[in-house]
């Protein structure tokens, strides 16, 4: 079968063949349907091999959907042809966070090296994927499979950052989505059906902005020197009560704070090496800084649901699985408006 791998440290990656899977007891064989690109794929390639923590190659594609092709021995409760969304933070299933349904947050996934397809095991960005549990697959229900794989990762993620900070988006708050590529066009859509918050979108281009704009954004703010002081204008001096950075570089991760109320909520997303100092006088009282990971296997139903209701459009760009370097190339060069989605089998 096709797959696209990472193979060399700081090298592109490749489209090869390797040998189509075969389950073994208890796991599940899917034929993919739709396998995401991410930043997070990006950041794995950027890694010096003293940071990589798996061996290479690597079959990337930690968003996937697909329909069942093989049951190992003594799977049920699935029939070959169903079509289902992979849940992608692999766990343990037996510590405590894991039996709470958050294997995100596994507290023996390192120990017992457990990784998610596409950032340790291999992903979904191939014609075919092993999935080690049937567990880590939700029913599509329906829903059209390229729209809805970046909601394993790109709608699951901002749903369980807002998720956190419910209580806070009441109506007369702010809540500021910082970076509205991916996740954040999706944290936008979240947010306008989860809560009556008016949101300020920041990005750098105005072609991002316009996507922000189209999907539900009340304001769209250049994100540069002067974005914290404009929230605090749009607000009226207060700040917002909700910020939520997609980005997570030095310069947005300092917007964040500075542009948070008292009693706010900052959450930092992204990837991109940023810290935000806690601290008394730092920010504002009693501000509190989150960095989640993920979300759980409950949360992936919810985004679904979510989706089957009308309340998410993810914007996509499709590409064969024979111009996924391309897909980087432009994902990594910011030309990527929304989400770019891989179609293994055409």
């Amino acid at each position: 079968m096709k797959a696209v791998q990472y193979r060399t440290i700081g090298a592109a990656p490749e489209v090869v063949t390797v040998p189509t899977p075969e389950p073994g007891p208890g796991q599940v064989l899917l034929k993919v349907t739709a396998a995401g690109v991410c930043h997070s794929d990006i950041a794995v390639m950027s890694m010096p091999a003293e940071r990589l923590g798996f061996p290479l190659p690597l079959t990337l594609g930690h968003e996937g959907v697909g329909t069942v092709a093989a049951l190992g021995a003594g799977v049920d409760g699935l029939s070959e042809g169903e079509a289902v969304a992979v849940y992608g933070p692999w766990g343990c299933g037996r510590c405590l966070t894991c039996a709470q349904g958050k294997e995100n947050y596994c507290l023996r996934a390192a120990e017992l090296g457990i990784r998610p397809p596409g950032l340790g095991a291999p992903g979904a960005m191939a014609e075919y994927l092993l999935v080690d549990d049937p567990r880590h697959l939700v029913p599509l229900g329906g829903l059209d499979p390229v729209r809805a794989v970046p909601l394993t990762d790109a709608g699951l993620t901002p749903y369980h950052a807002i998720k956190r900070s419910l209580g806070k988006l009441l109506p007369g708050s702010t809540a500021v989505v910082i970076g509205t590529g991916g996740l954040g066009h999706v944290a936008i859509q979240l947010l306008r059906a989860m809560t009556a918050a008016r949101i300020v979108a920041l990005d750098v281009t105005e072609e991002k902005l316009a996507l922000a704009r189209s999907v539900g954004a009340h304001e769209a703010v250049l994100s540069d020197a002067r974005a914290a002081a404009t929230v605090r204008e749009l607000t009226g001096g207060v700040g917002a009560q909700v910020v939520l950075d997609f980005v997570g570089a030095p310069p947005t991760t300092a917007a964040a704070g500075a542009m948070a109320a008292v009693e706010a909520d900052v959450t930092i997303v992204g990837i991109g090496g940023g810290t935000l100092p806690v601290g008394f006088g730092s920010l504002p009282y009693e501000v509190s800084v989150a960095s989640p990971y993920w979300g759980t296997r409950d949360e992936l139903i919810e985004v679904l649901d979510l989706a089957r209701a009308g309340a998410l459009d993810v914007h996509v760009e499709t590409y064969g699985i024979d111009d996924a370097p391309l897909a980087y190339e432009r994902l990594h060069a910011g030309l990527v408006n929304g989400r770019a989605v891989i179609l293994p089998h055409g």
